[in-house]
């Protein structure tokens, strides 16, 4: 209806100038691929043979499993456990690392494991899957902890580890188009190494959520048709997990600042002592709020919380605008709602300009003012 002419097929580059679908040669001026990514298959024996479900199976299940495993301990791997121990099902968590949701602050990601525990999610960390061998519609995963080889039986599997990029087909290299097994590479302002061409989305970007496929496809529209300069790295991206608590994250996390060499101020505010926390009932959790040494620069936050995607787009409009913490503490917030969490934390930096001398002349003036 808005003019658009569609093709449904196959589509596969014949230069850089055109594309083939379904036996018919389009010639572009620009163009835009958008095909984003699907769950990775990682390679364990006996795996996808015992049949193993991903995020895009996993949901046409039609009877709960009695016993799920699941392997990633990530967000989707975290939210799937979760939700699926709620069901009622008995489900065991696997991953390598130390603790799961292993990109996120660690005590958020603490929050979050004892939750999953109090919900009967056994977690097995550090644990090295081998092999996985089935007997009908049972199933054994194999797997070595703490330097034991153990086992465990299932009725079902969820694997939740990575993603891998949809370029198969496209004839890419047709196209002078660079990729690799991430995706294809783009520059700033999400240009192929075939300048005409951009690419967009979870085949493209880093951060591979909805929200910044929005985004970027935004910034391809501006530049590809308008001969804009928009830039992917202009992009402040909060990204949350929706286990509950939930996690909410945007800009830097104290390791990123470490590495760059940015020395910080960290201000945390506990829900324990939020009114409307104390209120609900949900007291788990706390804002943490990252800020360049001695000034309000808001860097990075990090929020725990059973609404805490709600809350974070206030510190991420803050960072995009260059809205510092001594602005927020001087923000009315309504009372009592859990963002009084964030308000708290710009009092909170607001005391910090209480130095000594300041205090004493405060004092001072305090002291006349009384005669």
């Amino acid at each position: 209806e808005l003019g658009v002419d569609v093709f449904l097929g196959e589509g596969t580059f014949t230069s850089g100038y055109t594309i083939d679908v379904g036996g018919v040669t389009l010639p572009f001026k620009k163009a835009l691929i958008a095909t984003g990514a699907r769950a990775a298959k990682i390679p364990i024996p006996g795996l996808w043979e015992a049949g193993a479900h991903t995020n895009e199976t996993i949901f046409s299940l039609t009877e709960l499993p009695e016993r799920l495993a699941v392997i990633g301990a990530g967000p989707i791997g975290c939210e799937l456990a979760q939700a699926f121990a709620r069901f009622g099902s008995e489900v065991s968590i696997f991953d390598n690392d130390a603790h799961i949701l292993n990109r996120e602050d660690a005590d958020a990601a603490a929050i979050v494991d004892r939750a999953m525990r109090e919900d009967g999610v056994n977690i097995i960390c550090q644990a090295a899957i081998k092999e996985v061998t089935s007997k009908g519609d049972h199933k054994t995963v194999h797997y070595e902890s703490e330097g034991t080889h153990n086992t465990l039986e299932v009725d079902a599997i969820l694997v939740a580890v990575g993603r891998a990029p949809n370029i198969e087909g496209l004839n890419l290299e047709k196209a002078g188009v660079s990729h690799h097994n991430r995706g294809i590479e783009v520059d700033d302002h999400l240009r192929t190494s075939n300048k005409h061409i951009f690419a967009a989305g979870d085949v493209a970007v880093k951060h591979q959520f909805t929200h910044t496929a929005d985004a970027a496809a935004r910034i391809v529209i501006q530049n590809a048709l308008f001969h804009g300069r928009k830039k992917l790295s202009d992009l402040v991206i909060p990204w949350c997990t929706y286990t509950e608590p939930e996690i909410a994250h945007v800009g830097m996390y104290e390791n990123d600042a470490n590495e760059q060499g940015i020395e910080i101020d960290t201000y945390i505010q506990k829900f324990d002592d939020v009114d409307r926390a104390i209120l609900d009932g949900q007291t788990e959790g706390f804002v943490k709020i990252h800020t360049r040494k001695g000034t309000p620069n808001i860097i990075g936050a990090t929020i725990v919380a059973d609404h805490a995607g709600d809350l974070i787009s206030e510190i991420t409009l803050a960072i995009t605008h260059g809205i510092g913490l001594d602005k927020i503490a001087s923000t009315i917030h309504p009372y009592p709602t859990q963002a009084e969490a964030i308000k708290k934390l710009g009092d909170a930096y607001s005391r910090t300009k209480l130095t000594p001398f300041v205090s004493k002349m405060f004092k001072k003036w305090l002291a006349w003012a009384r005669r």
